[in-house]
């Protein structure tokens, strides 16, 4: 892409740096930001700065969060006895979408990948057993995609739990195997959250 700023250019290419976004929309955001108030653009930057310096995860769950702890294991209507698994924290923003649970959450930050050299010392694991084994919890949803390395995830946590009295459920599969649960529509989310099935090893 010839352009005649160097300046614009740089700015180009940072926006194309981030998912999704080609050379063509990082020019459109680009010139969209040069029109555009400087105290506009300040405050854009700023909230970009603010967010990539002071974002925390939170200590039970691993969730995003402004405090050490998140709003949703913070607040007293959530169902403390249910904790639903996920890889990370986009599956919980598509199930809080749905509206279909009400209980408490844990992030692994990804999925059993042997051939990406992901094991299991490489997620959050271990910050789920002690959770199990303070006795609260009664059972675990699964809501992991259902593919080979979300269901060698989900066996080797099943594996871990095995000693504890903790039910470990799966999400129906309303959600089609070999799919991201991310880009599941909220109905077929909700419902297969909804129909969840007692998972067995």
């Amino acid at each position: 892409m010839n352009l005649s700023s160097k300046l614009l250019e740089d700015t180009v290419n940072a926006f194309s740096r981030l998912p999704g976004i080609g050379k063509k929309t990082a020019l459109r955001l680009a010139l969209h930001l040069l029109q555009t108030n400087t105290d506009e653009v300040a405050d854009f930057c700023e909230a970009i700065i603010k967010m990539k310096e002071n974002i925390q995860f939170c200590q039970h769950c691993h969730n995003i969060s402004d405090d050490t702890s998140c709003t949703i294991c913070l607040s007293p209507k959530r169902n403390q006895s249910i904790i639903c698994v996920v890889e990370g924290i986009k599956e919980i923003m598509a199930i809080e979408n749905t509206g279909q649970f009400n209980g408490l959450y844990h992030v692994l930050g990804g999925i059993i990948s042997p051939i990406e050299g992901i094991g299991p010392e490489s997620l959050n694991i271990d910050s789920l057993v002690r959770r199990i084994e303070s006795g609260r919890v009664k059972e675990l949803i699964m809501a992991i995609s259902p593919t080979i390395e979300g269901d060698t995830t989900i066996f080797y946590i099943s594996k871990q739990l095995q000693d504890q009295n903790v039910n470990i459920s799966t999400i129906a599969r309303g959600v089609s195997f070999g799919g991201d649960l991310e880009y599941a529509d909220e109905f077929t989310l909700g419902r297969s959250i909804v129909s969840r099935v007692k998972y067995d090893q």
